[in-house]
């Protein structure tokens, strides 16, 4: 008579397949939400962009007085206007020009609670410092998010720290 031959798998077999794909799930979820807030948070960096281009047009035509006067008129924009599902608001600092966009709640814009409602700072630099009276050149932007690792690194000068977590935030705000 002949020996009949197995078909399917042991229970042992099954169980190691399910540990294993457990075991990559347990390291994969973390890293995907990560992966997510940076996407989100990427939409501050673009929300940026214009004050920046409006800091840089101010100095170069107006040096410290352009950049008091067009970041006063920005600052008294409707806040509603500057508003995204991802940014709270964006603001100005009339001595330097160092621009802090704010992140929305948690519930509003779906990012994890220690990214919410954090900044992101954008210092203006001009050969390697803030803005002063007599200075001209291209202006460098600093970006930072609790570090400021990367524009340091670049002989740039950060007027302020951010308060977002350095790992949601772009390599270039680290």
């Amino acid at each position: 008579m002949k020996a009949q031959m197995q078909k399917g798998f042991t229970l042992i077999e099954l169980m190691i397949v399910v540990a294993i794909i457990g075991i990559l799930a347990a390291v994969a979820l973390p890293a995907y939400q990560d992966y997510t807030a940076r996407a989100k948070i990427s939409e501050a960096i673009v929300a940026a962009s214009s004050p920046k281009s409006l800091v840089s047009e101010a100095f170069q035509s107006d040096s410290l007085a352009g950049i008091t006067a067009a970041a006063t008129e920005y600052n008294a924009r409707a806040q509603a206007e500057k508003q995204s599902k991802v940014v709270n608001d964006i603001q100005i600092d009339t001595t330097n020009g160092v621009i802090t966009v704010t992140l929305e709640s948690a519930t509003q814009a779906g990012l994890p609670t220690d990214a919410a409602g954090t900044t992101l700072t954008f210092t203006p630099n001009v050969q390697g410092a803030v803005p002063a009276a007599g200075a001209s050149g291209a202006i460098d932007w600093a970006c930072a998010s609790d570090t400021n690792t990367t524009a340091t690194a670049r002989g740039l000068v950060v007027g302020a720290a951010g308060t977002l977590p350095a790992k949601y935030a772009p390599s270039e705000c680290r």
